[in-house]
């Protein structure tokens, strides 16, 4: 097995640096992956170990967010390891305890929600097929600033996307690309995990609502919409099924700390700023309920001008008011349907969202308890306990599963996992970067499929490439795997590692 760093020969990384116009021409990734051995995305598809079960889990998401699938992945515990059987209580040790994954965020590319606001589904399916060219791949960056690439990662045995965006949009993509590259991949989405998870807590003859949020991106595609009509079919469920979405515009992008969505730093609204708004038509601010949104409005948690009494041009400037916006937001798209059943989960089709489950629960709880006047105004659409759904325990069951059929099992060590980010490329002279280090929005979301250049490089999780903020979000919220993070870190001395962060309170 090829390790991490085990070898420090360097490679140039070719690069196509031409300016995006009507003059270059047109190429599909996957083709120039499969036929152009002189190009950096160049994949050796007929020397790939497909048969390999030492090979390590590939799993990939558009930012930080899928780290919560991998979390619940490497701590799910429902099979009994000596034999693989299902066990509702597990037997006390970890199902992939002698697995080892890969992890990519696309963080310089997120949020994949947006693409589709921007018509740009074109560019989001390439970015996606170079996250999987990624992780079968043996490239990738020591730093942000290095020229050459090394050429040491292993590649993977299968693939995960932990991405909602990425299952709607690229998972028939990955496999179309997969199939001409005839490797036999399994490839294993969330959305048909949340879907079996959402219906499970319903009965077969009940009547129910079932709500979905998401990223814009997901929403629009009706992954989760369509995927639930058709699983409540297929399992011959009787009762009425009502299914309402809520697009998280902002979310997932606060979540990761984009600056066009949130800036702690900021006393005062932003021009930058593309959250919910009073003028933002896909997520308006309704100053007339303002007061059931329920803000934050202390320490510039709201960015706004006038009065907290009578707010003008106001923004959005902290994760949990952005969830009370959403909350609120989506219950009263219940409270105008016409005679539904009550709301009795929701699926939290992003995988930034679980990060903060307990928020999402007490303003469930928050919602459920308030009135104005004498009167509950949201109790009539929705349940007194209403289940959250985070698709990845689902996700992590049919990992197993795959993995048992196929007798596919490694024989090494959760601690050997590897963590990687993408951030923009600096040597790329067309890429266009604000002072920040962060693609332009104008930049991200302008750029066109089909001009295949290194836009970003892959490199490590470090002190260089994620927040402080992350950190202590990932420490405090998914300790284990933030543990398996600091460990890729520690047993690669050359790198800026997260074991020499500053401490975390």
């Amino acid at each position: 097995m090829l390790k991490l760093f085990s070898r420090y020969i360097l490679f140039f990384a070719v690069s196509v640096y031409s300016a995006c116009s009507d003059k270059e021409p047109i190429r599909d990734i996957k083709d120039v992956i499969l036929n152009e051995p002189g190009s950096y995305y160049y994949i050796d598809t007929a020397a790939y170990p497909i048969d390999n079960s030492d090979l390590p889990i590939g799993i990939f998401d558009s930012g930080t967010g899928g780290l919560t699938v991998l979390d619940a992945i490497i701590n799910s515990d429902n099979f009994k390891n000596y034999d693989y059987s299902f066990s509702a209580n597990g037997d006390g040790i970890r199902d992939f305890q002698q697995e080892k994954f890969i992890y990519l965020g696309d963080l310089a590319n997120m949020p994949y929600g947006q693409y589709s606001t921007y018509g740009k589904t074109d560019l989001l399916k390439e970015h996606i097929i170079k996250d999987v060219q990624f992780l079968l791949g043996n490239k990738y960056y020591k730093s942000v600033t290095d020229k050459y690439y090394l050429s040491d990662k292993s590649p993977v045995k299968a693939i995960v996307i932990a991405c909602n965006t990425a299952t709607a949009y690229g998972k028939q993509e990955i496999e179309n690309f997969l199939h001409e590259a005839k490797l036999d991949l399994k490839v294993i989405g969330v959305i048909g995990a949340g879907t079996r998870g959402a219906l499970s807590k319903i009965k077969s003859n009940e009547d129910a609502t079932v709500g979905v949020f998401a990223t814009l991106g997901t929403v629009s595609s009706n992954g989760y919409y369509d995927e639930l009509f058709r699983t409540h079919s297929k399992m011959r469920y009787s009762g009425v099924l009502k299914v309402y979405q809520q697009a998280g515009i902002g979310l997932a992008g606060a979540i990761d700390g984009a600056v066009e969505y949130i800036d702690t730093k900021s006393i005062k609204p932003r021009t930058n700023y593309m959250g919910p708004s009073e003028s933002n038509g896909t997520a308006p601010i309704d100053l007339n309920i303002i007061q059931r949104y329920s803000f934050n409005w202390s320490n510039n948690n709201m960015l706004y001008d006038g009065t907290a009494q009578n707010p003008r041009n106001v923004q959005i400037n902290s994760v949990e008011n952005y969830i009370s916006y959403h909350i609120v937001s989506f219950l009263e798209q219940l409270l105008k349907a016409d005679s539904i059943p009550q709301l009795k989960s929701i699926i939290l089709g992003c995988t930034h969202y679980p990060f903060y489950i307990k928020q999402f629960t007490d303003k469930l709880k928050l919602m459920y308890n308030y009135k104005e006047g004498d009167k509950y105004i949201y109790r009539k659409v929705m349940s007194k306990n209403v289940f959250l759904i985070d698709p990845a325990h689902n996700t992590a069951i049919e990992l197993f599963e795959h993995l048992t059929r196929k007798k596919f099992f490694n024989n090494s060590d959760l601690s050997l996992s590897e963590f990687y980010i993408s951030v923009p490329d600096r040597n790329n002279k067309n890429c266009i970067i604000d002072s920040s280090g962060n693609f332009t929005v104008d930049y991200k979301y302008g750029r066109n499929a089909g001009y295949i250049q290194e836009y970003v490089k892959y490199v490590p999780f470090s002190k260089i490439t994620l927040s402080q903020e992350t950190i202590r979000m990932l420490s405090s919220q998914i300790p284990f795997t933030f543990e398996l993070i600091k460990s890729f870190n520690a047993i690669n001395p050359k790198l800026d590692f997260l074991s020499e962060q500053v401490k975390i309170n």
